[in-house]
């Protein structure tokens, strides 16, 4: 028997058990329950460790893009020991470049490389859709990350960022953030449903979050941890040119920049709540110990927190407009376009750091905007960030 027919055989024992689970909400503990009964009695069940570990580290290299890479989440969500080898085989954004499980959102991206994903807009209901692709033209709608949708308030403006497309509130165990203007939307601040990283204070609202009447975990606190603020300088009659914008990322370290720096990254969900669904085992490791992040609050690192600025675009004399170079990525002229590039006050900054774009955002068609990012911001942050853009500013424009 060849390997890759043993490999065609994992994915339709995967297929088989898959289709046997599938069902309404209210059958979900009882479908988990067939599906390991299916598992057990199939012959991938009393498999030599060393023989499945490389089995799936075969399905693991082989499929790298989506929607084929959906066979890896499937792999981990098969049983505890099919989980763990996943979750060793699987590297981060960082490394591989690749969004394989829900974490890799809350992971900081590839280095030297941007990941190309784009945002829909729904202008009936004010809602924001984040994909995976890099052909936003194309009829499908490629591999969904995130949806955001917009609140408005009497003071404020939130946009609650959630995993589900369908359960987008703050009630709900998909919710991850949100990001919260002022009246006039020239500030905003990003809030992570869970700390990133030790010793990050929470805001006093809606410090723990219920579902369905129980708290979500008795042992992890949840709310909203600030991690990034965002301000738009003030252009009441335009006569500064384009937007100008600054974002200071609480959480990350400026040493994050450089060539060896290092981002805090979380490894695991903490919501108990998501271990339920079969469909979505990986949420969290073995333990449920708060170790989401290797670093301590910012107050007590040697550098200051991280700062992007939007770079400065340049007069077309010829075109008689402000022109950026996306390098194709970008075709509508657009006020909420951007870049962002580190920026140190009172600090040289190498010619490199300079031009090296950590998030680009850029309208490509009604209603269709590109969102570009790279090391050391991760796709929940970008989206946030881009979000922003969208909201309405009084007196900025």
């Amino acid at each position: 028997m060849s390997f890759k027919s043993i490999i065609q055989d994992v994915k339709g024992e995967l297929g088989s058990i898959s289709r046997k689970g599938k069902s309404r909400s209210l059958r979900v503990v009882q479908d988990s329950l067939v599906c390991i009964d299916a598992f057990k009695q199939s012959c991938w069940a009393n498999m030599p460790y060393e023989l499945l570990r490389d089995v799936l580290m075969r399905i693991e290299s082989s499929e790298v893009t989506w929607p084929t890479r959906k066979t890896v989440v499937s792999c981990a969500g098969v049983c505890r020991n099919w989980r763990e080898i996943m979750k060793e085989l699987v590297k981060t954004p960082e490394i591989s470049g690749n969004l394989t499980f829900p974490i890799s959102l809350k992971q900081p991206g590839p280095k030297d490389s941007l990941l190309q994903c784009y945002i829909k807009r729904s202008c009936n209901n004010q809602t924001y859709y984040l994909y995976l692709g890099l052909y936003q033209s194309s009829n499908e709608d490629g591999k969904f990350l995130l949806t955001a949708r917009k609140c408005r308030r009497p003071t404020c403006t939130d946009y609650i960022i959630s995993l589900n497309a369908d359960d987008v509130s703050k009630g709900s165990n998909t919710y991850i953030g949100k990001l919260r203007s002022n009246f006039l939307g020239t500030k905003f601040a990003i809030y992570d449903s869970q700390s990133p990283n030790v010793g990050a204070k929470v805001t006093k609202s809606c410090s723990t979050r219920l579902m369905n009447a129980k708290q979500i975990s008795p042992r992890v606190s949840t709310g909203n941890y600030p991690v990034a603020h965002i301000s738009y300088e003030l252009n009441v009659l335009g006569s500064r040119g384009p937007r100008r914008m600054q974002c200071i990322m609480d959480a990350i370290p400026t040493s994050s920049s450089e060539l060896e720096g290092v981002a805090p990254m979380q490894t695991e969900f903490l919501h108990s709540n998501l271990d339920t669904f079969p469909s979505l085992p990986f949420f969290r490791s073995k333990s449920t110990c708060t170790k989401s992040s290797q670093f301590g609050p910012l107050s007590s690192l040697r550098d200051g927190m991280l700062v992007l600025k939007n770079k400065a675009p340049r007069w077309h004399e010829q075109l008689q407009c402000w022109c950026l170079n996306f390098n194709g990525r970008v075709t509508v002229a657009s006020v909420k376009n951007f870049q962002l590039v580190t920026f140190a006050e009172n600090v040289v900054v190498r010619q490199e750091q300079q031009e090296n774009v950590i998030i680009q955002f850029g309208k490509v068609g009604k209603d269709v905007f590109t969102m570009d990012y790279q090391y050391p911001i991760s796709a929940f942050q970008a989206f946030a960030i881009c979000l922003s853009s969208f909201d309405t500013k009084i007196a900025c424009e």
